[in-house]
C-alpha cells in the first residue's frame, strides 16, 4: 500500500503531557475550558488529560483549582474524542513511596469513568514490576470499567537496556492484550539510527497489536524520529499543540502533520482549526507569562542524565523556590552519578523523580548519601519490585541503606496489611464517615484539609479569552458592568445585537 492511500493519526498531549514538560503542570481550568470544546472537534484519535492524583496535587496546592470541578468540566466539553489518563485504573494517591490501599486507586479510577473524564486508561510497562504485580490487577477493572488499555514500553540507554530487553518487555505487555502499545521515550533520547533497529523489534512482538509512538524534543531529534517512525509502519503519533509543544514536549502536532502530508501520507486533524487553538493558546501563555515550547539545539549532555523534560520542568521550579535553580547544572551532573549507584533504573514516573531529588539534596548538602530520601532506601530493599534493588545497584550503597534505622521503620510500615483496606476503614480512619467520594479521595490525595480550605477560600477560577474569540470576549465585558443595556455589531447588512439582561434592568429600576 502506498503512503498517499494511508493515514495519519494523532493523540494529543497538550492538556496533560505538554503542560507537565513546559509549565510544571501550570495550565489552569479556565485555559482548558477555553480551548476543549475546538480541541473535541479537532480530529484527534485520543485527548489526554490531566486525571491523576498528582495534577489534582498541583491544581490544589500551586493553582488553587479544584481538580474535581475541572475533571467534570473536561467530560462536558470534550465528549467526542475518547480522553485517555496516564495510569488511570489504579496506583497511589498519596506519593510514590507510599503504599495506597488498592481499594483507593480502583475507586479513585471508578470515579474518573463515572465522571465521564476516562475513556482510555494508559499504563506504563516502564519496569518488570508493573508487568508482574500491577498489571494483573489492573487490567480486570480497565475491563470491567470498559476502558481502552494502552501499554507503554519505555525506552532508555543503559548497560542493561539491550534490544532483548525491550523484546522481553514488549513480549510481556502483549500477553496482556491491550488495545495498542506504545513506545514511549519521556526522555527524547530516540536517534533516526535508533528506532530504525528498536521499532522493528516492538512491532514483531506486538504481534498485530497496533504499535504508537511518544517522544520528547529534548534533544531536537523527535521530529525527525517521528517521520522516520512512519516509514518503518506507525501509524499513531503523539504530539502536542503549540506552545506547549516542541521544547521538553512532544512535536508539534502542526509541523508533523504538515511534513507527513509532504511523504504523502494523510493526517486525520483539522489543521486550520488546529493553528487557530495554538494562536489563543499562545495569547494565555503571554497573558500569564508562561514559557513557550521552542525546538531546541541538541544537547549530547541529556543522554548521560536522561532526565525528562518534565521533571527538568518541575526540578527547575522547585528549585527557584529554594533558590537554588542557578544550581540546575550541578544538580543534573549529580543524577548521571546517583543513576549508576541505583543500578541504572529507566528515567521515567517514579525513578526520574527519585534520582532527580536525591541528587538535588546532595547538591544542596554538599555530601553525597549525607541525608537519604525514603524511596531510595525502599528502592535498596526491592519495593518497587523485579526493578529495584538488584544486582546492578551498588552492593555497598544497598548495604549501607538497608542498615539505617530508618529502613527497619519503613519495613514495618510498608508490611502493614493493605490489601485488605475496605472504603470504610478509609472514611473511619480520617475521622469522617459522612464525606461524599469526591471529597474523600480529595483528602486521601492532599493528606489533610489545610490546602484544600485555602484552594477553596481562593474562589471561582479566572476564565480566559483572546482577541481570536471577540464574541466571546465582548460578552464577558458586557456581563462585568450593569451600566451597558446592550451592544449592537454591524457588519454590511448582516446585524447582532448582545443585550445585557442585568444592565436593563438597573437601567429599568432607575428610571
Amino acid at each position: 500500500m502506498s503512503a498517499s492511500t494511508q493515514e495519519v493519526r494523532f493523540l494529543d498531549t497538550t492538556f496533560r503531557d505538554g503542560s507537565q514538560s513546559l509549565w510544571a503542570m501550570g495550565i489552569r481550568h479556565g485555559m482548558m475550558e477555553a480551548l476543549a470544546g475546538d480541541l473535541d472537534n479537532a480530529g484527534f484519535d485520543v485527548i489526554e488529560v490531566p486525571a491523576n492524583a498528582i495534577f489534582f496535587k498541583k491544581m490544589v496546592r500551586d493553582l488553587k483549582e479544584d481538580p474535581w470541578e475541572t475533571m467534570r468540566m473536561l467530560a462536558r466539553r470534550i465528549s467526542r474524542t475518547p480522553k485517555s489518563c496516564m495510569g488511570g485504573a489504579g496506583g497511589s494517591l498519596n506519593g510514590f513511596g507510599t503504599p495506597t490501599p488498592p481499594v483507593l486507586g480502583e475507586f479513585f479510577s471508578r470515579r474518573l469513568a463515572e465522571i465521564g473524564v476516562l475513556n482510555r486508561g494508559q499504563f506504563m510497562a516502564n519496569t518488570a514490576d508493573q508487568l508482574s504485580r500491577q498489571f494483573p490487577r489492573m487490567m480486570p477493572l480497565a475491563r470491567e470499567l470498559g476502558l481502552q488499555v494502552a501499554i507503554a514500553v519505555c525506552y532508555t540507554i543503559s548497560p542493561r537496556h539491550t534490544d532483548e530487553h525491550f523484546a522481553d518487555t514488549a513480549r510481556r505487555a502483549a500477553a496482556y492484550r491491550p488495545d495498542v502499545i506504545y513506545l514511549k521515550d519521556a526522555g527524547g533520547l530516540l536517534t533516526v539510527d535508533r528506532i530504525r533497529t528498536l521499532l522493528p523489534v516492538v512491532l514483531r512482538e506486538a504481534g498485530g497489536i497496533p504499535v504508537e509512538l511518544h517522544s520528547h524534543c529534548t534533544t531536537g531529534l523527535a521530529p525527525l524520529v517521528y517521520l522516520e517512525a512512519l516509514k518503518l509502519g506507525v501509524r499513531t503519533l503523539h504530539c502536542g499543540i503549540p506552545p506547549l509543544a516542541n521544547g521538553s514536549a512532544q512535536p508539534s502536532v502542526l509541523d508533523v502533520a504538515r511534513n507527513a502530508r509532504l511523504m504523502g501520507f494523510t493526517p486525520t486533524v483539522d489543521e486550520e482549526l488546529l493553528a487557530s487553538i495554538s494562536g489563543r493558546l499562545l495569547e494565555f501563555a503571554k497573558q500569564d507569562a508562561l514559557p513557550v515550547g521552542v525546538p531546541l539545539t541538541h544537547d549530547l549532555n541529556h543522554y548521560r542524565h536522561q532526565i525528562p523534560g518534565g521533571v527538568i520542568s518541575n526540578l527547575r521550579f522547585q528549585l527557584a523556590e529554594i533558590r537554588m535553580d542557578h544550581r540546575l547544572d550541578e544538580v543534573l551532573e549529580e543524577c548521571v552519578q546517583v543513576r549508576e549507584d541505583l543500578g541504572f533504573p529507566i528515567m521515567i514516573t517514579p525513578f526520574s523523580q527519585y534520582v532527580a531529588t536525591q541528587a538535588a539534596i546532595n547538591v544542596a548538602s554538599g555530601e553525597r548519601y549525607g541525608v537519604v530520601i525514603d524511596e531510595l532506601v525502599r528502592f535498596a530493599a526491592g519495593r518497587y519490585g523485579e526493578d529495584s534493588g538488584y544486582t546492578w545497584m551498588d552492593q555497598n550503597l544497598k548495604d549501607r541503606f538497608l542498615a539505617m534505622p530508618r529502613a527497619q521503620e519503613l519495613a514495618i510500615l510498608d508490611e502493614r496489611p493493605i490489601e485488605d483496606v475496605s472504603l470504610h476503614d478509609v472514611r473511619q480512619s480520617i475521622g469522617a464517615p459522612g464525606l461524599s467520594d469526591d471529597e474523600l479521595l480529595l483528602r486521601v490525595i492532599m493528606q489533610g484539609t489545610s490546602e484544600i480550605d485555602a484552594m477553596r477560600a481562593a474562589g471561582a477560577p479566572r476564565r480566559y479569552s483572546s482577541t481570536g474569540m471577540p464574541l466571546i470576549t465582548l460578552v464577558e465585558r458586557l456581563t462585568q458592568s450593569s451600566g451597558i443595556r446592550y451592544v449592537r455589531v454591524q457588519r454590511g447588512s448582516d446585524t447582532i445585537t448582545v443585550q445585557n439582561r442585568a444592565g436593563a434592568a438597573a437601567t429599568t429600576q432607575g428610571s
